[in-house]
């Protein structure tokens, strides 16, 4: 037998870093299964969960939560509140964060891997979604709501059959009008189409829809949706909004003058926000109004290609883009020292913002469109505008003129901010859940 010729230093480097890839990939899965092992533990150290008599054992998931703020996440959190304060149970499955991450009770998080491209959101783990399906039987859940298309739709339906109860999912958003804005290497007719087909599959797999606003539900019964649509817009914590915090304060952190007129808007920094068009029609206020400047809260993956549209324009100035606010404390301080609150979203579901303002009494130019319609009533807080520049800072400089229109709109938003209780629309979502069960049931 000849004798075994010694490994070259080429082979020997390849084998060494075979072996470091095989370690890391270990050390992964060793690191997943022992995180998958605590959402376990905890499920089985929790037992039933605790709903009043009456109450409903409810199971969410979802692909996006806190601390990713967007709509979602909020909308989450207010029905998961308001559910609660109406005796019933709420277990939220959602995906790990690497930073940010605070959870309270009843929060399950899943291992998760990034998504390409951005940054902001995170993928759940399929398959260990699924791992959760035997401590989750033990909990004797009533039905699963679904809140997002990706992982969790599916690993939702797939855990909604093995438990055998019923599948509830949100069509929190308009897919067809968001996908060009990251997909642009394919025609938008082809995004459209794919995005409805991918709708109507969604939607025919579960026992009922929730849309948030009238316009989605049209949507969706255009698409060719036959499963029922109730329609029950997100709440506002009304409470959460009477203790007020001086403007000053606000103004103070960030060199903002007295006498500077603040236009607000809150929302993530993003091209389907339409903020574009905020900077753009800004001029026509300033030529009125030169102490106007315009405050772009929250982040998102457009802002540093508005900042610099607002550079570019000589507008450096006039525009100052902040991160995300704390909505107990800094963020209602933006909205009371803001003299309007301005929106031209083309693709909000329900505009929750919108209401936040109007219930702090911030008068509110906006377009009104998609879900927007359902909450804005001209003089009801706001002036509604049209898409056009000279339309929507007519409006602005209207209501930056006119000290008593101010303030006959900022008695009104408050009351017309009130039908919207979280309170009330999660009555509504809980009948619609004891709908689906009896039917289960029966």
């Amino acid at each position: 037998m000849p004798p075994r010729q010694p490994l070259s230093p080429a082979e020997l480097k390849s084998l060494t870093r075979l072996a470091q890839g095989n370690a890391l990939a270990l050390q992964r899965r060793a690191e997943q299964e022992a995180r998958q092992a605590r959402v376990t533990a905890t499920l089985q150290a929790a037992g039933p969960s605790a709903a009043d008599a009456c109450g409903l054992n409810i199971l969410m998931i979802t692909d996006v939560y806190l601390p990713r703020v967007n709509g979602v996440s909020t909308s989450i959190a207010s029905f998961s509140a308001a559910l609660k304060r109406l005796g019933h149970s709420v277990t939220l499955v959602a995906p790990t964060y690497p930073v940010g991450q605070t959870d309270a009770p009843g929060i399950l998080r899943v291992p998760s891997r990034g998504v390409p491209g951005d940054p902001e959101d995170r993928m759940m783990h399929y398959r260990q979604a699924l791992a959760l399906s035997s401590a989750l039987a033990a909990q004797a859940f009533d039905l699963i709501h679904v809140h997002t298309p990706f992982v969790a739709h599916h690993a939702g339906i797939a855990l909604g059959k093995r438990l055998g109860i019923p599948v509830v999912a949100t069509y929190h958003t308009l897919f067809e009008e968001y996908l060009h804005h990251y997909v642009r290497w394919l025609p938008r007719s082809g995004l459209r189409f794919v995005a409805r087909r991918l709708s109507v599959r969604q939607c025919h797999h579960v026992s009922a829809v929730v849309a948030p606003s009238r316009a989605m539900r049209e949507a969706l019964e255009r698409y060719g949706v036959t499963t029922s649509i109730d329609v029950i817009p997100t709440g506002l914590d009304l409470e959460a909004f009477t203790h007020p915090h001086e403007e000053s304060d606000f103004r103070a952190s960030y060199g903002l003058p007295p006498t500077a007129r603040l236009l607000l808007y809150v929302g993530r920094a993003a091209h389907e926000k339409n903020i574009e068009f905020l900077i753009d029609m800004l001029p026509q206020v300033l030529a009125e109004h030169p102490e106007a400047r315009l405050i772009v809260t929250g982040e998102g993956p457009a802002q540093a290609s508005l900042a610099r549209r607002a550079r570019e324009a000589g507008l450096g100035q006039a525009v100052l883009f902040l991160s995300y606010l704390d909505r107990d404390g800094p963020l209602q301080a933006a909205y009371r020292a803001a003299d309007a609150f301005v929106f031209a979203s083309r693709t909000e579901t329900q505009g929750l913002v919108l209401l936040e303002a109007l219930a702090l009494g911030t008068p509110v130019i906006a377009t009104a469109a998609m879900g927007t319609r359902d909450v804005l009533e001209e003089g009801q807080g706001c002036l509604i505008a049209e898409e056009t520049h000279d339309d929507f800072a007519a409006k602005v400089n209207r209501v930056l003129g006119d000290s008593t229109l101010r303030e006959e709109l900022a008695r009104r938003g408050p009351i017309h901010a009130a039908q919207w209780h979280e309170d009330t629309q999660a009555a509504k979502l809980a009948r619609l859940y004891r709908r689906c069960v009896t039917a289960t049931v029966g």
